[in-house]
């Protein structure tokens, strides 16, 4: 009977361990396997909204063990051309701005633009982004379409093995993600401020806040009147009471002596 005992926890211990080791391996392959998640992405610093301006910030992991990242090209969307882009600088990274010729001009501000930024490529002046890290790239761009939901860059990314990872593949509706997707930048719902600056019902606002300052002063002066009106009105209620209390002092001494008298 014993024997059968031991013959069958044996068996339990095993599996368990067993479990165990296929849990701890399992974890391993998913922290292994969580850097093929990154990619190059695009997000606004705030709002992307149509028909305006934004900066944007293009993000750029490592994902290798024993490279560095020393190049990154977008390409901008040509359906949808933005005359206005200018880079930020990036220390240890130098910068070119392609522009090409529009088949179809722009029209900006009442004047006619005939060619647009396509390509912005960095190139790592030194080690790049090494394994490990991640860079930001900002760009401002304007003046954003408005007839799109979205915009869709195109980046290839250079490591220093000669390496190019091509993050150019379009998201399709109703299936999975694409192995290497292209950045996509959401644009926001149109305002009416395009450029950053107070529009005219801002001004309003501003102007109606002045107002309600002063209003608010006005109030409470007036306040301060009723205050006053009210202290007065109440001294004066008492000084009455004062009175009424006195005579009726008055007469209850009198009666008191009569009785005593009598």
């Amino acid at each position: 009977m014993q024997a059968s005992r031991i013959a069958t926890r044996v068996p339990s211990r095993v599996v368990t361990r067993v479990v165990a080791a296929t849990a701890v391996a399992g974890v391993a392959v998913l922290a292994l396997s969580a850097p093929a998640f990154a990619h190059v992405s695009v997000q606004p610093e705030g709002a992307a909204a149509k028909g305006g301006y934004a900066v944007v910030d293009f993000k750029v992991p490592n994902e290798r063990d024993d490279a560095s990242t020393t190049k990154l090209e977008v390409n901008l969307p040509a359906d949808h051309p933005l005359a206005s882009v200018m880079p930020q600088p990036v220390p240890g990274w130098s910068v070119k701005v392609t522009r090409s010729k529009l088949a179809k001009p722009l029209t900006m501000h009442g004047e006619k633009i005939d060619e647009a930024v396509t390509k912005v490529t960095w190139t790592a002046d030194g080690k790049g982004i090494e394994p490990g890290y991640f860079q930001k790239f900002p760009l401002s761009l304007g003046q954003l379409p408005e007839d799109t939901d979205q915009l869709v860059f195109k980046a290839l990314q250079t490591y220093s093995d000669k390496e190019v990872v091509r993050w150019i593949e379009a998201q399709q509706e109703g299936q999975e993600e694409p192995e290497n997707p292209a950045p996509v930048l959401t644009l926001s719902a149109a305002t009416d401020d395009h450029h950053g600056t107070a529009t005219a019902d801002d001004a309003a606002d501003k102007s109606d806040g002045k107002a309600g300052d002063k209003d608010g002063a006005t109030t409470e002066r007036t306040t301060a009147a009723d205050t006053e009106g009210g202290s007065d009105t109440t001294a004066r209620v008492l000084g009455v009471v004062g009175i009424v209390t006195g005579v009726a002092g008055v007469a209850y001494g009198v009666l008191a002596g009569r009785r005593r008298t009598a």
